[in-house]
């Protein structure tokens, strides 16, 4: 019987999930996976050895180097042969270490976060300095807390939210990179939401408030105002990638996942 895979630790979701073929063409489609990511952000990107990429990652060094090969085979491919490349999959689980001072969610609980700023729906997510945190049990709001970003870009952000076993996002701005790192980390999404954050989240208690989980703000531009009045932008839909993903137990805690 063969031996189960360990889950490798990551530290957040990539914050751009699809690269398109430089030409325009319609060549086959290189998939990365999301462990594989994070080797060549450790790696490559942060100038990590292997030895402390394999640390972060809690997997042997062996492992991650046969990981970072794969990894970089592919990405040799896309710029050699000028083939589209898109993020998903992989065995991993979100580092639990992400979170800090958040109260552990109840059994049967459902957790809502809002991005948050003096009681309003901050209205870019990607920019949130933080989350208003609510349980609701029975229909009911149990308990309240604020939990702050430490300035995380969009995929730690999706991470953070996950790790801190929220359900559902109420939110204003939000782009498509966003849209799929919470769609990988299976939270619903409501955004283009405007207000008091208190009242979005009574709205959505009532079913008052309508579920909305597409981009509708370029968040790769400059600072702007996000329109959360009118539908979604052009250039910024699409669907979640991460939406069929499926969940398995490999032994090192809930949220590791496998395709």
């Amino acid at each position: 019987m063969p031996r189960k895979q360990r889950c490798r630790r990551i530290a957040c979701f990539p914050d751009y999930w699809t690269f398109t073929s430089p030409e325009g063409e319609c060549a086959d489609e290189i998939v990365l996976t999301i462990d594989e990511f994070e080797t060549i952000r450790l790696i490559d990107y942060e100038g990590m050895t292997q030895e402390q990429c394999s640390q972060k990652m809690d997997v042997a060094r062996t492992t991650v180097t046969d990981i970072y090969n794969n990894a970089r085979n592919k990405l040799s491919a896309m710029l050699v042969e000028g083939r589209p490349l898109r993020i998903f999959g992989g065995s991993y689980r979100l580092d639990e270490e992400l979170i800090a001072d958040v109260n552990e969610k109840g059994s049967g609980v459902m957790r809502i976060a809002v991005t948050y700023e003096n009681g309003e729906i901050f209205q870019h997510f990607g920019h949130t300095e933080q989350f208003k945190l609510y349980d609701v049990e029975d229909g009911k709001i149990v308990a309240e807390q604020i939990m702050d970003t430490d300035g995380n870009g969009h995929g730690a952000l999706a991470g953070l939210l996950k790790v801190a076993g929220v359900d559902a996002l109420i939110c204003g701005g939000i782009g498509m990179g966003a849209v799929n790192a919470l769609a990988h980390a299976g939270i619903r999404l409501y955004g283009q939401v405007t207000g008091n954050a208190d009242a979005a989240v009574a709205a959505l208690l009532e079913g008052r408030l309508d579920y909305s989980g597409e981009a509708n703000c370029d968040h790769h531009g400059h600072e702007h105002a996000c329109g959360t009045d009118e539908g979604n932008k052009e250039g910024c839909g699409g669907h979640a990638c991460g939406e069929h993903e499926k969940e398995h137990e490999c032994g090192h805690g809930e949220g590791c996942r496998s395709n």
